[in-house]
C-alpha cells in the first residue's frame, strides 16, 4: 500500500524487523498507534524501542511487526 498524504510526503506499509526498524516508523499494538523515538541495540541482534509516549518494546531478531513509513517527498 502507497498513498501520498496532503502534503506530498509517500505513506506506505512495510513489514519491519529488529534489522530494517527506523526512527519515525508507526507501529500499531493493541489497537494504538506508537511512533518510534529512539532505538538501542542490545546484545543478539535485537532492538529496543523507545516510543514518543515513552514505552519501551524490545524486538527480536525473529520479531516481524507491520509498520507505517512516511517518506519526505524530495
Amino acid at each position: 500500500m502507497r498513498d501520498r498524504t496532503p502534503s506530498g510526503a509517500l505513506v506506505s506499509q512495510v513489514e519491519i524487523t529488529s534489522t530494517t526498524v527506523q526512527r519515525g516508523d508507526v507501529i500499531q499494538i493493541g489497537g494504538h498507534a506508537y511512533r518510534v523515538r529512539d532505538l538501542f541495540q542490545l546484545p543478539q541482534g535485537a532492538k529496543q524501542l523507545l516510543f514518543e509516549s515513552g514505552e519501551l518494546l524490545t524486538m527480536h531478531t525473529r520479531t516481524r511487526l507491520v509498520a507505517v513509513r512516511i517518506s519526505r517527498r524530495r
